[in-house]
């Protein structure tokens, strides 16, 4: 797949009316009879992170919580980590989450997972409420690794196969398929990535460093906010970032464009809520949401970690959704990831 910016769009139906008397989480509702009811304004939130700690979902979470709480937003916003399976183990507690109050962190890793872990929970079964960041991914080695461009890593990899070890986020998320990407451009057919590429998940950027600076593995990729500041000290070297633009946090690293391949990838971020909430009680959420993504607070978030705005809501994030989807189960299917 050439050039390949994992987009999204989408289309989930609207959710019923539903008449509520009450609901957790300091969203009572009361109807008048003539509709749906109303909705009081939020006052808590719980953020539930489909992920352990140190990578970039957790990232994501807490800044989440920091901002609507400091900006006294919301009273309380408390972060649970559920990890497991590229979130699919969190999507499957969202499930059977009853509080509408209830954001989960989640993105392109998790559109991957969906269908690399043959999930029976689908993400057409939540609530979108808003995409909210866009960041490119960077190829890493260790500091004394023997490859010193792009080009050498990718090479090794199709000469010598499954000796070469790469880590990176949950199998089928955006770390993996930029590998098969990287592969596909190189020459090999899906049949060929599947025999050759050696890709060890792990559960974000944090438990990756340790891994790469221990020689444990030959390679890593991940967001640019988790590697940065390994590149920075010096503990790890960045071989390629995979924007169209070289990234301000690493000025100096080329992209995987000019290193050679005609890959672009950019790693999504957003939060959903559980299947099945009101109109009302969406439109609430997404008011918060709203609210946190107009705040100071919020832009020194993105400034501070290299994300990129990329906020969107409504019916465009719903369209958003639905064409991620089918663009990364095709993609998945072309580099032998998925059958």
């Amino acid at each position: 797949m050439k050039n390949a910016r994992i987009g999204t769009w989408t289309a989930l139906a609207a959710v019923a009316a539903l008449t509520l008397t009450s609901c957790a989480g300091g969203s009572a509702a009361t109807d008048d009879g003539g509709g749906e009811a109303e909705v009081a304004a939020i006052t808590d939130v719980s953020i539930v992170v489909p992920a352990d700690p140190g990578g970039g979902w957790d990232q994501t979470g807490r800044a989440l919580s920091q901002v609507l709480t400091q900006d006294d937003l919301v009273t309380s916003a408390p972060v649970t980590n559920v990890g497991g399976a590229g979130g699919t183990v969190g999507l499957a507690q969202l499930a059977n989450e009853k509080d509408p109050n209830t954001l989960m962190v989640m993105g392109l890793v998790m559109v991957g997972a969906v269908e690399t872990n043959a999930s029976a929970v689908r993400i057409q079964d939540t609530t979108p409420i808003a995409r909210l960041t866009d960041e490119p991914l960077v190829v890493v080695v260790p500091a004394d690794s023997k490859y010193d461009t792009l080009e050498e890593l990718v090479e090794d990899i199709v000469d010598n196969g499954q000796s070469v070890t790469i880590t990176g986020g949950s199998a089928g998320g955006a770390d993996h398929i930029l590998a098969g990407l990287m592969l596909e451009e190189a020459g090999l057919d899906g049949a060929e990535i599947a025999e050759k590429l050696n890709y060890t998940p792990n559960s974000g950027g944090g438990e990756a460093v340790p891994l790469l600076i221990g020689g444990k593995v030959a390679a890593g990729i991940s967001g640019v906010g988790e590697f940065a500041q390994h590149v920075e000290s010096g503990a790890l070297r960045a071989l390629a970032v995979s924007s169209e633009e070289p990234v301000s946090q690493l000025p100096e690293v080329p992209t995987i464009t000019e290193e050679g391949y005609d890959v672009v990838l950019t790693n999504w971020r957003g939060v959903i809520a559980p299947g099945g909430i009101s109109d009302g009680e969406k439109d609430e959420l997404v008011r918060v949401i709203t609210e946190l993504h107009e705040s100071d607070a919020w832009t020194e978030q993105l400034e501070t970690k290299g994300w990129t705005d990329a906020f969107l809501v409504g019916e465009e994030f719903d369209e958003f959704v639905t064409g991620n989807i089918e663009e990364v189960t095709a993609t998945l299917k072309n580099i032998g990831l998925v059958q």
